[in-house]
């Protein structure tokens, strides 16, 4: 890979010295001064920046395109009071807003496309929402909003709304095409048009992209491979406007998993036999599985499948003038996902190979393991039991925005009716296997040497597989939203401004669920190897049949969430503002399953509720600009929902509080010659207010760091040539709610350089260049730290160093 990337680089580097070409082009620095922005999130109308009494963080596609992020999580590191975990992959991250804690995925934050969900619950069982959209050149803008006002303009979002706005057409036709590679494989075409098939009257826009790469974990397969096309239609008339719109995505991603790292203190340092920076036990020799089930049949999977979503999504927006200054807006959404998830999930760390026989009830050394691809007896030091996760979820959301706007002199007040069904059915189906404790790991089969093959119990595996079908489920929940808001924005003076919000949630949710009995396949004819019947491997023991009862459920929720902020513009370049906001976020998924599938649950299911208070100060000029939040929220009947490697889950509930800064940054100097963009938060989030003497009372919120931040400076080398470093710091946190296992802080260093050549622009980008082991997260799905030894942990580290090349084509 080194080598790849230095020959890379380097021919890259003589094109950009050598290049005899002399001629006007537009900066690639090309960036929206903050005095010039205007946001629409979160707000009731399109407003300047400096006049918004939110928390809000802005990225133009020009901007985005800067950053080229590997992923959508990559880019939300950007924003300040998001903590973004990105070690997963392109897809399955998981974000943190304001140090409230969940167990991952977007729970507390709504991501959106022009303004209506992806999704309608952003933290479905692994179905998180960055898996149904995907950042390339179709998307104009992403304005990021923390906190504030999102619990009136959209559900479940306290933490929260991240709206990625797309492209539209204008008269001047625009194009844009991109090829990009990289030193793990990496091909990628993007391509995106826009323009007007008539004149001021009717406008496209279309695009998408097509990538396939080997992954830089590797994999030995195709890790991620797939795309995505999407396309606009928008009629401007005389009093509005009529847009329709449409998406496909159909995309392979693999999903990384912990691996074995050796902690000594704050040191972390490769696990033997295991590359911290490229390896994964997600390898193409355990990819395919076959199983046969107790219900009858037999049960494949193919782990390259990886995270597999079909999406359809086909939506329509009107806007028209009623006159008497009253407008009505109209967003309507159809989605429709298909999502096949197949992944490993350690259960577990490694295990030494005596230990597990003994585990599996094989006593002194008559133990015996073998591989499984030719049969040949091996003499591990370390194996690693795996869970085998399949998952198939059908999932549909019709959602209906539709909302009034009265403008006055002084201001305006929106009032709006939300309505949102959706639903989503899921199975489960999850085996564990055994393989060596490796990268590149090799499936295992474990038997008694003592015991003769005929005997019961001899073999303590199926063709590597330790227990088949453990696990099944099948379930569904469904939601049906009614909710009514409305906002006043009423310009008290020139300068100061005032905001209130309100909105009335009535939300019915129900489902079900199918009990399960255990069974095995002893009396089943079946045969394991064509000779010994299943007496003889306990792996079946404990096998997972669904049955023929249903429990069903019914939940709703009778809430108001409300607002209440005021914005003063000292002049045209400083402003403060002050904001309160009460919102909360609905039980998730997990928690519903959870409860009612408990006889007798300890705690009532409710929903978390949060308040906030913030204050804020921006100044803003065309060459530099800053924000400084400090803000204060507290959470109540906090669920944690981790699923275990066993197939149980947790049942947690805890209250936290948080006080922070956020910081948020710009500047120009000398001359237009070199550029500074920064973001930072120093937060504090604790556990308080804890039913008798919990132990968590006063501990740091798990999973949270108290200081992380990410600077970028870029020098203008000529009005062609730029060059930028870039370095996010994650700071220490705490994986368990006990404060007892530490995760060390660690430093990510990227850089780049591109060239704009009239209207093409060569750049190179390269992330964690230091190869850095730094972790983002330990094993949420063990109860406890797994170990051979004191040192080893399982955590999820950052992807190794990796370097990407792009070519793309304005006209």
């Amino acid at each position: 890979m080194k080598k790849k990337s230095i020959l890379l680089l380097t021919g890259i580097a003589t094109f950009y010295f050598n290049n005899t070409y002399a001629q006007e082009t537009v900066q690639d620095s090309t960036r929206t001064a903050s005095i010039d922005q205007v946001v629409i999130t979160g707000n009731s109308r399109p407003k300047a920046k400096i006049e918004s009494s939110t928390a809000i963080s802005t990225f133009n596609a020009k901007e985005i395109q800067k950053q080229n992020p590997i992923s959508a999580a990559a880019l939300l590191q950007r924003v300040p009071g998001f903590a973004v975990e990105t070690s997963g992959g392109e897809v399955g991250n998981n974000l943190f807003a304001r140090g409230i804690p969940s167990a991952g995925a977007y729970e507390f934050t709504q991501v959106q496309e022009d303004g209506l969900p992806v999704f309608e619950d952003g933290a479905l069982q692994f179905a998180n929402a960055d898996n149904f959209f995907r950042v390339d050149n179709t998307t104009g803008r992403l304005e990021a909003l923390r906190g504030g006002s999102g619990s009136i303009f959209a559900t479940n979002s306290p933490g929260g709304l991240i709206n990625f706005i797309s492209k539209e057409g204008t008269n001047d036709f625009k194009g844009v095409a991109k090829l990009e590679t990289s030193t793990y494989g990496l091909m990628r075409t993007d391509v995106n048009l826009g323009g007007a098939l008539i004149q001021d009257k009717l406008f496209f826009n279309v695009g998408g992209f097509y990538r396939t790469d080997d992954g830089i974990r590797k994999t030995d397969f195709k890790a991620n491979q797939g795309g995505q096309i999407r396309m606009n239609l928008k009629y401007v008339f005389d009093k509005g406007y009529a847009k329709v719109y449409y998406k496909k995505l159909d995309d392979r991603n693999t999903f990384y998993l912990p691996i074995p790292l050796v902690r000594n203190g704050n040191d972390i340092t490769e696990f033997s036999g295991f590359d911290a920076n490229y390896g994964t036990y997600s390898y193409r020799s355990i990819s395919q599985l076959n199983i046969p089930q107790a219900g009858g049949g037999f049960f494949s999977r193919n782990l390259e499948d990886g995270i597999h979503p079909k999406v359809d999504v086909v939506g329509a927006e009107f806007k028209y003038d009623l006159g008497n200054n009253i407008t009505v807006l109209n967003k309507t959404r159809y989605t429709n996902i298909d999502l096949s998830y197949t992944g490993i999930f350690p259960a577990g760390g490694p295990t030494s190979a005596a230990d597990f026989a003994k585990k599996k009830g094989i006593t002194g050394n008559t133990f015996q393991y073998s591989l499984v691809s030719n049969g040949q007896n091996v003499n591990p030091q370390y194996v690693q039991e795996l869970g085998f996760w399949a998952i198939d979820k059908k999932m549909n959301n019709f959602v209906n925005d539709l909302q009034f706007n009265y403008k006055f002199d002084t201001g305006n007040i929106t009032a709006g009716f939300y309505k949102s069904n959706w639903k989503s059915q899921q199975n489960w189906n999850w085996s564990n296997i055994l393989t060596t404790a490796t990268n590149s790991p090799e499936l295992l089969n474990l038997v008694d040497s003592s015991l003769l093959p005929t005997s019961t119990g001899y073999s303590k595996t199926y063709n590597g597989v330790t227990a088949l079908s453990f696990l099944l489920r099948d379930s569904q929940v469904q939601g049906s939203l009614n909710d009514l808001y409305a906002n006043l924005d009423l310009n008290v003076t020139e300068n100061l401004n005032l905001n209130a919000g309100v909105r009335y949630s009535r939300d019915f949710y129900k489902g079900y669920s199918v009990n399960t009995t255990s069974g095995n396949l002893n009396n089943s004819g079946l045969t394991t190897d064509g000779t010994h019947s299943f007496l003889t491997t306990t792996a079946d023991d404990n096998m997972s049949v669904l049955g023929n009862q249903y429990s069903y459920w019914k939940y709703d929720i009778d809430k108001v969430s409300y607002t209440l902020a005021a914005n003063y513009k000292i002049n045209s370049n400083n402003a403060v503002y002050g904001r309160f906001s009460h919102g909360f976020r609905s039980p998730n998924e997990e928690a519903y399953y959870n409860y009612f599938t408990t006889t007798n649950p300890d705690q009532p299911l409710k929903p978390v509720t949060t308040n906030q208070i913030e204050v804020g100060y921006k100044f803003y000029t065309r060459n530099f600009d800053i924000g400084v939040i400090p803000f204060y929220s507290t959470l109540k009947n906090l669920s944690f929902t981790d699923v275990f490697s066993d197939g149980s889950s947790e049942n947690t509930f805890a209250d936290t509080k948080n006080m922070g800064v956020e910081i948020e940054g710009f500047a120009r100097l000398f001359n237009n010659v070199m550029e500074l963009t920064f973001n930072g938060t120093i937060q504090d989030p604790k556990y308080k207010g804890l039913a008798g003497n919990s132990t968590l009372e006063g501990n740091t919120v798990r999973r949270m760091p108290k200081l992380y931040f990410n600077i970028s400076p870029a020098v203008n080398i000529t009005k062609e040539w730029r060059t930028y470093v870039s370095l996010n710091y994650y700071g220490k946190r705490f994986q368990d709610q006990t404060n007892q296992d530490t995760l060390p802080s660690f430093s990510e260093f990227g850089a780049g350089m591109s060239y704009q050549l009239g209207k093409i622009r060569f750049a190179v980008d390269a992330t964690n260049v230091f190869n850095t082991i730094g972790i983002t997260e330990g094993d949420p799905r063990s109860p406890s730290v797994q170990s051979a030894g004191n040192s080893t942990i399982m955590a999820r580290p950052i992807m190794g160093a990796a370097a990407r090349a792009s070519i793309t084509l304005d006209f």
